[in-house]
């Protein structure tokens, strides 16, 4: 009546078995039968179902009434049934439950509190549902008169890297910005969200956040033209703090063993720089004619492209090394991991390699039972944690 189905019929029973009989013996108890074989169901498909499959919950659930039903004797058995039968297809019977369940839902969702928590999780499920379809590089927002507008900054900046810049130009930015960067703006990126080579993260934040001279001694062996996000909110200034401290958990030199998290690369308490942040490029390819502090030296990056609302800006990197670029797409440089195979890992220019050598391999943090030398960060995790030993303290 309430799921538009009929009533209830019971599974048919396989093989030539009779009913069972639900006379009772001399003394008063039921009968089972003796040296019987097992009652064997017949199973018919659900609607929800599309095949009987071992496993999931519907086989447990057999595997439970099939053993349940062994231990019960097929009289009674065949008592429910008729009973069951009789009773799913009254009217008056049916509309008691329907009642009792409506009773219980108000009863309920009146003295806890349902009323309140439904739709506060259905207004949550909203917002991260919009959130989520909505495109990541177009977004709506309004002006100070109310007034809404697109911002399109990002897809713009894109499409300004792909109409302007040669087809074979390598841009850097931060890895969240990798698929984007191929994708749209057709381009090769350093790293993008499948980059699981911890190492080589740490390099690229490393290197942004370093100083622009010692950053740009990296950059003009690894890429064309470097990309940041800016103007704000979830900006590459806000990540900066953690590419610093990942970058210091495989060059400890960066931010040094006494700082594991990098403390010395933050904001202070008024909003402005400390001196190590206020020094690196990042900060300086940010604010860049924002701020009064912000320098660029055009010998080394030439700012080339900023989009309308100022959350893009682009940067061609001067005096690249067509050597290690040469180097890096020569297919001979390659290392696959089997002859013709497309997954060939790159390497880094051998103008690098005094760079890469400083760097120390870093055992992730959920890997905790590897033995071996440990990072100052990883020894601050465990400790915070209550997992560090007294010798790591």
């Amino acid at each position: 009546l309430l799921l538009g189905k009929k009533g209830y019929s019971p599974p048919e029973v396989v093989g030539e078995k009779q009913a069972p009989s639900s006379s009772k013996d001399s003394k008063g108890k039921r009968r089972r039968s003796q040296g019987s074989s097992p009652v064997v169901l017949d199973w018919n498909l659900q609607e929800y179902e599309e095949d009987i499959r071992p496993g999931g919950a519907m086989h447990f659930m057999r595997l439970f009434y099939g053993n349940f039903q062994k231990a019960l004797p097929e009289d009674l058995i065949a008592e429910y049934r008729e009973t069951r039968r009789a009773l799913d297809n009254k009217f008056l019977f049916i509309a008691f439950r329907a009642l009792a369940s409506f009773v219980i839902i108000l009863y309920v969702w009146n003295l806890s509190s349902l009323s309140v928590d439904v739709p506060r999780f259905i207004s949550h499920c909203d917002e991260v549902a919009r959130s989520l379809s909505n495109p990541q590089v177009v977004f709506m927002s309004e002006d100070r008169a109310g007034k809404p507008f697109i911002v399109d900054d990002y897809l713009k900046g894109y499409q300004w890297i792909d109409e302007n810049t040669p087809k074979d130009s390598r841009v850097m930015a931060w890895w969240d910005y990798g698929y984007q960067i191929t994708g749209i703006a057709k381009r090769t990126s350093i790293a993008d969200g499948n980059t699981w080579n911890h190492e080589h993260i740490a390099t690229l934040g490393r290197t942004l956040t370093s100083s622009e001279k010692k950053a740009h001694a990296v950059i003009r062996h690894l890429a064309d033209y470097v990309l940041v996000w800016a103007g704000g909110g979830g900006d590459d200034l806000a990540k900066s703090p953690h590419l610093a401290r990942i970058g210091n958990s495989v060059f400890p030199e960066h931010c040094g063993d006494d700082d594991p998290k990098c403390n010395k690369f933050s904001f202070y308490k008024d909003g402005s720089p400390t001196p190590m942040m206020a020094k690196s490029l990042l900060y300086n390819l940010c604010q860049y004619q924002v701020s009064r502090d912000a320098r660029v030296n055009e010998k080394l990056f030439k700012e080339v492209h900023t989009t309308k609302h100022g959350l893009m800006r682009i940067y061609k990197v001067m005096n690249v090394s067509q050597e290690s670029k040469d180097w890096v797409a020569d297919p001979r440089n390659r290392i696959c991991d089997a002859p013709g195979s497309w997954y060939c890992v790159g390497q880094y220019p051998p103008a690098l390699h005094k760079l890469i050598e400083k760097r120390r391999n870093f055992a992730q943090l959920e890997d905790f039972n590897k033995k071996g030398q440990k990072s100052a960060y990883t020894k601050l995790v465990e400790k915070e944690l209550g997992r560090g030993g007294a010798e790591d303290l």
